[in-house]
């Protein structure tokens, strides 16, 4: 089955006997001055069918109104068939997208650039009821005199009870002066914050506010120094440091046993680390470790995993997998065991992403106490990941598996490995199971004390016999009850003020799309009623403009015809192809709802238009069809087959004249006829000037031509006077053209004979030299002038200047020495030639050229900067002399070229006279390199790469950096590059500023 033909459907159709009848109506008009109805129709386009499925609107059809409205799916770029969704986006953010999912859903922070460091501690620390707790019981006073205290208050108010599902921290991050463009350290950040609350807080005199960073992070250790003869600990082992972290190795370390293993590990003191002992009163070996005195209800794990490299200077991460489990039992870790529990239940995980130490990004995971689920803490973005910190059956890079090991590592019942069918490994004992979670990526862990019924004393659980219980914490994380009351009152009010914001947009909303439907169907209706069958009256003319903007906007103007309205207030036929003809019912309703000026019905054709439209009609086919016949006259005159000229015209003005289309009426190109052939003494110009070809047209055809240069141009119809045949030629301007001619043909003899003497280096050959033969240097610059100045076609170049001015540009004032290097020499096909340079320089021309130059550049010989080569052994010495001596070398400096002979190697050297001054050439050299390095707003472009491999586009345009041998996988080669910026910068731009503006033109 073959396809249908639909490549002219929607063409325009050629005007055939619709033209013609049109053609014949207004002959009729202009004949008999009656307009009659059916002349009406015909010129109105009355008679053409209602049109049906055309694309687009035809404009010489009144009845067709297609394409004014998008087919029923469509739509467009804007105005009142815009797409929803787009439209719904014009109206701005919306509010709701924002609001909490619900009161048990934990708020996110925003991030201010490079913040997610912060927002993670953030994060954690409100998610401790018991530190938030403390925070809300700070009187207001101190809140008052405390911004940092008082910021913090606030923002945990607003994550505990606010509406948004993401809270703006910047005030907070105002108040701590932090530069949000300049990511840091999550643990700095912490231990500075705590030691900074701890300070704030001080000054409370709630108890519970006063202490809350003691009582939950403080512990303390000892650094015990036991000598290995006496056994006596050192007087320092018995003093007690605090401590609110513990920092622990992580590199050759694989799981948190082994790290806390390592963290308590005895040091061996012996050799020249030995332990000066007091009571042994000599340097003895002994024994140095660590010992946990009190461990405090939240347990923080900093994991080292930037580690410094003495060999580069840089630090690195550590990207291993490190293993730890959910529950901690740190009994055995303490130099005592005690009668209680001390289990740690895992509460939080800081994780760092990417293998950079100063880039990245930070996230956390944290367990909510209250329902045991698990979410995930990405700034703005807060995700459930259920009962598993890593999210339950997640693929997430930072899971790597599960297991289940014994609480106690000297634990010696027996265990089985089994595996539960789900990838995670598990390991059994007959006492208990604990789950062990691992993560390459995991920077810091907060274990919280299960059991509040332990021992605390100065702040941290203990081992020994002073001792008191710890107080527990009644309020709930979403009790708003516990909130301060200015900061309950505040956040209410706030939450009201969010609501209502978001009920207005719902309300706008749903106002604007009723809004936009009812236009939408107000539109398809009437123009579903628009159309009038063909010849049947009563309509009314409606302007095609108006009607399109009413069809396409969402709030219409009223009707407006005036544009469709001729002098006389009616329709005038001219305007046919901007009006469209409505039916009497769709009229009336777009006139009942809109109004407008004027009311223009079927009876509102303009006769008198009519009448003055025939007239201009006929006169137009009398034009063209003149103007026609004439140009088959115009041909033959070209052609040189007609001999009755009268009157000179310009002959390229009557080629251009027969190429232009014939119009309905003359245009500008119809003047200045004669312009291009009168002199500027007002007589005819010769026939060899140039541009002054003319010819003789008839006296007719001149009295045609000049009747349309002066429609067009009254005041200069022709462009000068008019020339009849017996015109003679300007005598002045031959004079000056026959002087200007053998000006001409003199130039083009010397230049010829120039070349004649000059044809080698003309033609810019190669010139073999000789050793021992005298050769003069020009400017490089200087003969690429003089060649292009005597090469044919003989154009209007600028002459080369004198020749002893060049040489006198090439010789220093104060030494009277050369400040230009001689050319580079090889040796090729066994001959020295001048090695092929674009950079300019110095060229070597022959004896017989230069002095040839003097003659016919006005030359001094005796000025000449003569060159001689000498070729040496390497046994010679013929660096001494009063003219300068210069090794052919690849780069002008000490590689040197050599030249195989029968005896061995040589070498061959230019011999200048003037020598080269080099104190002047090295100065140049400074004060160009100088000028190129003081530049001031200039342009780079910076183009942002995506992907590992830099593109193949980007390689090839730095050129002298790309490595040949570098391989480039296909991959990378597929890669689109990002964006480009072009950035100002000047010399005194450091690379810092740079960083910072492609760091700021990219976010």
């Amino acid at each position: 089955m073959s396809r249908p033909t639909t490549r002219s459907k929607n063409k325009r159709q050629k005007q055939g006997d619709d033209g013609v009848c049109t053609n014949e109506t207004w002959r009729k008009i202009h004949e008999t001055g009656v307009v009659t109805e059916d002349d009406v129709n015909q010129l109105y386009m009355i008679w053409k069918p209602v049109c049906s499925g055309c694309r687009v609107n035809t404009k010489d059809n009144p009845n067709c109104f297609c394409g004014l409205v998008p087919p029923p799916n469509g739509s467009r770029k804007s105005g009142l068939w815009e797409k929803m969704s787009d439209f719904v986006e014009s109206l701005g953010p919306d509010p709701n997208n924002d609001l909490r999912d619900s009161a048990d859903s934990p708020a996110g922070l925003t991030n201010l650039g490079a913040t997610c460091y912060a927002n993670g501690i953030l994060q954690c620390l409100y998610m401790n009821k018991l530190f938030r707790e403390g925070i809300f019981s700070a009187e207001p006073d101190v809140l008052r005199q405390q911004p940092v205290l008082d910021q913090l208050a606030r923002l945990f108010a607003q994550l505990q009870a606010s509406k948004m599902a993401y809270i703006d921290s910047s005030p907070f991050v105002k108040t701590l002066e932090l530069d949000n463009g300049v990511q840091q350290d999550s643990h700095e950040f912490l231990t500075l914050l705590l030691s900074l609350l701890e300070r704030c807080l001080s000054h409370s005199k709630v108890p519970k506010a006063r202490t809350v960073v003691q009582d939950l992070f403080r512990g303390s250790v000892s650094h015990v120094t036991t000598c290995s003869q006496c056994g006596r600990d050192s007087e320092a082992s018995s003093k007690m440091e605090d401590f609110y972290e513990l920092e622990l190795n992580v590199k050759g370390l694989k799981s948190l046993d082994e790290s806390l293993d390592d963290y308590l590990a005895v040091e061996e003191l012996h050799g020249d680390n030995q332990y000066f002992c007091d009571s042994c009163n000599t340097r003895v070996d002994a024994t140095r470790s660590i010992k946990l005195c009190t461990l405090p209800d939240v347990l923080n794990f900093q994991l080292k995993r930037c580690v410094f490299l003495p060999k580069t200077t840089t630090k690195k991460k550590i990207t291993s997998a490190f293993s730890f489990p959910a529950q901690l039992d740190m009994q055995h870790r303490l130099p005592e065991l005690s009668q209680f529990d001390l289990v740690y239940d895992l509460s939080a995980v800081l994780i760092h992403k990417g293998t950079g130490v100063n880039s990245g990004h930070y996230i956390a995971h944290i367990k909510d106490k209250n329902t045991g689920q698990w979410w995930e803490f990405d700034d703005e973005h807060v995700t459930n990941l259920g009962n598993h910190p890593f999210g339950e059956g997640s693929s997430s890079s930072t899971t790597k598996s599960i297991a289940i090991d014994a609480i106690h590592s000297d634990c010696s019942e027996a265990r089985i490995a089994e595996s539960n069918g789900n990838g995670f490994h598990t390991t059994h004992s007959q006492s208990s199971l604990i789950e062990t979670f691992s993560s390459c990526d995991a920077y810091m862990l907060m274990y919280h004390l299960r059991h509040t019924k332990g021992i605390k004393e100065n702040g941290g659980i203990v081992c020994g016999a002073s001792h008191k219980e710890i107080e527990g914490v009644v309020a709930t994380a979403q009790d708003d009850a516990s909130l301060p009351s200015h900061l309950y009152d505040e956040i209410c009010n706030v939450n009201a003020s969010y609501l209502d914001a978001c009920q207005q947009y719902s309300h706008r909303k749903e106002l604007e799309l009723s809004r936009i439907t009812d236009r939408r169907h107000e539109v398809r209706s009437i123009l579903a009623e628009a159309p009038v069958p063909p010849l049947e009256r009563p309509f009314y003319w409606i302007s095609s403009d108006w009607l399109r903007q009413w069809a396409d906007n969402i709030i219409p103007t009223s009707i407006d015809n005036t544009s469709i309205q001729c002098s006389h207030g009616k329709v005038p036929v001219s305007k046919v192809p901007s009006i469209k003809r409505l039916s009497v019912k769709a009229w009336d309703k777009l006139f009942s709802k809109y109004g407008g000026i004027p009311t223009l019905s079927h009876d509102d054709h303009c006769r008198d238009c009519l009448i003055c439209g025939a007239q201009t009609v006929v006169s137009a086919d009398t034009y063209r069809g003149r103007r026609e016949s004439l140009k088959s006259l115009a041909r033959d005159i070209l052609d040189g087959n007609c001999l009755d000229g009268k009157y000179f015209i310009s002959r390229p003005w009557l080629q251009q004249w027969w190429k232009r289309k014939v119009l309905d009426a003359p245009s500008e190109a119809d003047a200045g006829l004669t312009a291009a052939i009168n002199c500027p003494h007002g007589l005819l110009m010769p026939e060899q000037a140039p541009g002054a070809k003319r010819v003789l047209i008839p006296e007719t055809f001149w009295l045609f031509l000049y009747e349309d240069a002066i429609s067009v141009k009254p005041d200069d119809p022709v462009g000068g006077p008019a020339l009849p045949s017996d015109s003679l030629e300007c005598s002045q301007c031959t004079v000056e053209l026959s002087q200007a001619a053998c000006l001409e043909d003199s130039l083009r003899v010397v230049k010829q004979k120039q070349r004649q003497n000059h044809e080698k280096l003309f033609q810019a050959k190669s010139m073999p030299l000789s050793v021992n033969c005298k050769y003069f240097l020009v400017a490089s610059s200087w003969i690429s002038k003089w060649r292009n100045y005597i090469s044919p076609p003989f154009k209007n170049l600028d002459k080369p200047e004198t020749l002893d001015g060049v040489i006198d540009s090439l010789i220093c004032e104060k030494h009277s020495r050369l400040i230009e290097r001689p050319p580079e020499l090889v040796f090729r096909r066994g001959a020295i030639i001048q090695r092929e340079s674009s950079a300019g320089g110095l060229t070597i021309i022959s004896e017989n050229d230069w002095i040839c130059f003097c003659e016919e550049w006005g030359g001094s010989e005796t000025k000449g900067i003569s060159a001689t080569i000498d070729y040496i052994n390497d046994s010679d010495n013929l660096l001494t002399g009063s003219c300068d001596e210069m090794l052919i070398c690849e780069d002008q400096s000490h590689t040197e070229d050599k030249m195989n002979n029968e005896n061995g190697t040589g070498q061959i050297l230019i011999k200048t006279c003037p020598e080269v001054c080099e104190s002047c050439i090295g100065e140049k050299e400074s004060c160009e390199l100088m000028h190129k390095l003081n530049y001031c707003n200039e342009d780079i472009c910076v183009i942002l790469v995506r992907g590992k491999e830099v593109p193949k586009s980007i390689l090839e345009a730095s050129k002298g950096l790309v490595e040949t041998d570098r391989r480039i996988s296909k991959r990378s080669r597929k890669t689109k590059n990002g964006s480009s910026v072009s950035l100002k910068v000047s010399a005194s731009t450091s690379l810092y500023q740079l960083k910072m503006m492609i760091w700021e033109s990219f976010g």
